[in-house]
């Protein structure tokens, strides 16, 4: 079985993998691509099964109140931050079809036998701290500019953000906030995963790759970003059922971004 060194601090001796520069053209073909994969094996009823439960519990616990209500919005909102690692099974979906091979829903889990699982998981862990993170800085912005006090209900809290100067500051500030950990999800992950699954290469490498893929391509990288944050926010209405088809889609897009990015 091939050997991980996430840990070892041992990466073994790979060379770095070519990163190509990419147009807003190579963007419409994954686009492309991604759609014509999700139609061959489409997977959105796995995707409703697991996103209405989560999300549910999620926005049921925050709107009952208490400390989690002002976190309502980042919680659902911060949920996108762990997006590529949700996406795992769908690029492996890809994969297996670039390759010829025959799929079904069930062949997402075999990226729990990649040679990789080791570095894919740790990095998974680096996207789960940072969505730990993003909740603290949310929590920051929300008495920096409403205060300790919490709303009695969510239309309450509605009210405070909506119609007061203290809210729209909070509107301003915290989505700034998460502007930032969104970028820095994008250069860590937007092919860091993809390349695990493709290549062991080690945790490293494929950060290493990701992030110069995102310095040698800043005009598509940051249309990339955009494009998945309006079909997310599209895919959330109504009631989150979109997303059981958007996120498939761009999961599948993203490995064929991924291939046109790294040689």
């Amino acid at each position: 079985m091939a050997q991980t060194s996430y840990m070892s601090g041992t990466e073994r001796a790979h060379p770095d993998p070519v990163v190509r520069r990419i147009g807003i053209a190579d963007l419409k073909a994954a686009l492309a691509k991604g759609y014509q994969d999700f139609s061959e094996t489409p997977t959105q009823l796995v995707f409703l099964c697991v996103i209405y439960p989560l999300v549910g519990l999620v926005a049921a616990r925050a709107a009952s109140g208490g400390a989690l209500l002002p976190l309502l919005y980042p919680l659902v909102a911060g949920l996108s931050l762990m997006g590529p690692v949700a996406a795992l099974g769908i690029y492996e979906l890809s994969r297996r079809r670039e390759q010829g091979l025959t799929s079904s829903w069930l062949n997402a889990f075999d990226v729990l036998r990649s040679p990789a699982i080791g570095s894919i998981a740790a990095l998974g862990l680096v996207l789960a701290g940072l969505f730990v993170l993003w909740l603290f800085a949310a929590q920051a912005v929300y008495r920096a500019t409403l205060g300790y006090a919490l709303p009695d209900s969510f239309w309450d809290l509605i009210g405070l953000v909506l119609t007061t100067a203290a809210g729209w500051k909070l509107i301003l500030w915290g989505n700034l906030v998460g502007f930032f950990f969104a970028v820095a999800v994008l250069m860590l992950t937007v092919v860091s995963f993809p390349l695990l699954l493709d290549r062991d290469v080690g945790i490293v490498t494929a950060v290493r790759t990701s992030i110069r893929a995102v310095l040698a391509n800043p005009v598509p990288m940051a249309a990339w970003g955009i494009i998945v944050a309006v079909l997310l926010a599209l895919g959330s209405l109504p009631l989150f059922v979109g997303l059981a088809v958007v996120m498939p889609i761009l999961g599948h897009a993203t490995w064929h971004l991924y291939r046109a990015v790294v040689a």
